[in-house]
């Protein structure tokens, strides 16, 4: 069975030219060790938010020249995909491994959920902010975060949900990325630990409606 845990040379994966040699090296040594982590974690998540979870695999299936600069598994309470949903998201790129929470461009009900954000931020954002780590990135393919969350004002913080209807492309990125130098290092277990401490500081925007 294959390793959850990602090693120097799978962040280098990243640096390999041309869309074949990458997309068949994301193939054969990523998505085996994502698979791994979308089995280990599905079951913990759905504890955590107290629904069912399915692990989605990235196939990059609309790539036919541009090879991706990350790759991911994603974690949502609908089997057929995670786009339409809010979404967790474990992703590996060159510089780090990123754990994520999302309201990506192709949510179905980005208004609504815009709103009840604005609703609970006065409630959670407090609680989001003192967590040591968390970030918000204006990207989801971003691997640097655009700010802490611990230096965004309550003001600031609430305002993130104009990002989700701004534009066509909006979305809502919230999370944590650690350097691939320090990723490498990790064990399974450390993985584990670090997602599911994200996902759980993150299970009350998960749960908004």
């Amino acid at each position: 069975m294959a390793s959850s845990a990602f090693r120097a040379a799978d962040f280098k994966v990243f640096e390999l030219k041309g869309f074949q040699p990458r997309m068949q090296a994301i193939r054969t040594q990523i998505r085996p060790k994502l698979e791994a982590i979308g089995r280990s974690l599905a079951p913990a998540i759905q504890r955590t938010i107290g629904e069912p979870v399915f692990a989605h695999v990235a196939r990059h299936a609309r790539r036919t020249v541009n090879p991706p600069s990350d790759t991911w598994v994603a974690f949502a309470g609908d089997p057929r995909g995670y786009k339409k949903h809010a979404h967790y998201k474990v992703a590996v790129s060159r510089n780090c491994a990123r754990f994520l929470f999302e309201v990506g461009p192709e949510h179905a009900t980005k208004p609504e959920w815009a709103a009840a954000w604005k609703k609970s931020a006065a409630r959670l954002g407090p609680v989001l902010r003192r967590i040591n780590g968390l970030a918000w990135f204006k990207n989801e393919h971003d691997e640097e975060p655009a700010a802490p969350l611990a230096d965004l004002t309550l003001e600031q913080l609430t305002a993130l949900a104009d990002e989700l209807v701004r534009t066509r492309d909006g979305q809502l990125v919230l999370g944590r990325a650690v350097p691939a130098s320090e990723a490498a290092r990790w064990t399974e277990a450390q993985y584990r630990q670090a997602a599911l401490e994200v996902f759980r500081a993150l299970a009350p925007l998960y749960r908004l409606r």
